[in-house]
């Protein structure tokens, strides 16, 4: 398996331990410490947070760069648009008209390729990079009227869902294009890719229909035996596209979903779709042993309980 356009295997195998330290916020000793490094991040409010996009826009693939930190707190005045604040998620224009829904309606067109994809049903899969750039109007429109004041936070925020835009639809066009070769190995990690930074556009956006204040679920294990939970050695059986698995190290630990791509640049990294929650499927990026195959009877990721249209 090879990644196209990618250079300097090294740098990106560094890129990738950094980026996974920066997404669960450890330090140098390997401490969690989430809620800190994302305070830091925002620090210089919102154009220290369009800065950090604009960076690494030259990258290509979504777990070459450094992720960009999403505020967990957003306070922004301005004598024109008066005071804005948030806990939690930042608070778009009310004045969006159905722009809010139409963007999450893309998460059930990721779900149907999702399902396509990993029944290998390419005369179905040849369809959704035309029918996802069809979106482009719409994420434009959202993007501009969002966020729309002079005020830093709003300024830097349109600079970050730019990027994710444009990241999600440079992923697009590497999936078409592993699509049409039908390398399936390359279309997972391309859709990987879309599935991060349309998760990145969710809640930079505010399109979130919920806030989750937890730091670590970690605590809640302290207690519980090892045994108790079911699952496979991810050294001695590392979880595979498709697997379903439930996370055994990290802040997140217990959280379940499915392995949705596997990054061939010799960290082996895997992208989980975690499971739906308030209608939300969140993506994240572990190393492999952080994410377990689930043993015994499970049932099936949702997307395979989609039913096919037409």
């Amino acid at each position: 398996m090879t990644r196209m356009g990618d250079e300097g295997e090294d740098d990106n195998r560094e890129q990738r331990k950094q980026q996974q330290r920066d997404d669960y916020g450890e330090d140098s000793n390997g401490t969690v410490s989430r809620r800190n490094a994302l305070s830091r991040a925002m620090c210089g409010a919102g154009l220290t947070f369009a800065a950090s996009a604009m960076t690494h826009v030259e990258r290509s693939n979504a777990l070459d760069i450094n992720i960009i930190a999403l505020p967990n707190l957003l306070i922004s005045s301005s004598s024109e648009g008066g005071d804005r604040g948030v806990k939690g998620m930042p608070v778009p224009s009310k004045k969006l008209g159905g722009l809010s829904n139409k963007i999450r309606s893309v998460s059930k067109i990721m779900d149907e390729l999702q399902r396509d994809l990993m029944q290998e049903r390419w005369d179905l899969v040849e369809g959704y990079p035309t029918q996802l750039r069809s979106y482009v109007p719409v994420f434009t429109a959202y993007t501009d009227s969002a966020f729309p004041t002079d005020i830093p936070t709003d300024k830097g925020l349109r600079v970050a869902l730019r990027y994710e835009v444009g990241r999600f639809f440079a992923s697009l066009e590497r999936f078409r294009q592993a699509a049409n070769r039908k390398s399936l190995d390359e279309a997972y990690v391309a859709y990987s890719d879309m599935s991060l930074h349309f998760d990145r556009y969710l809640r930079v956006g505010g399109l979130y229909t919920f806030y989750d204040s937890t730091v670590s679920l970690e605590e809640y294990y302290s207690g519980v035996a090892e045994s108790s939970l079911i699952y496979a050695d991810p050294k001695k059986d590392p979880a595979l596209v498709r697997d379903l698995v439930v996370f055994v190290k990290g802040p997140e630990k217990g959280r379940t979903g499915i392995v949705i791509g596997i990054y061939p640049d010799g960290s082996d990294a895997r992208a989980v779709k975690l499971d739906r929650y308030k209608g939300i499927r969140e993506v994240r990026v572990v190393p492999t042993e952080w994410a377990a195959k689930r043993l015994g009877e499970q049932d099936p990721d949702d997307v395979f309980l989609i039913p096919q249209s037409g």
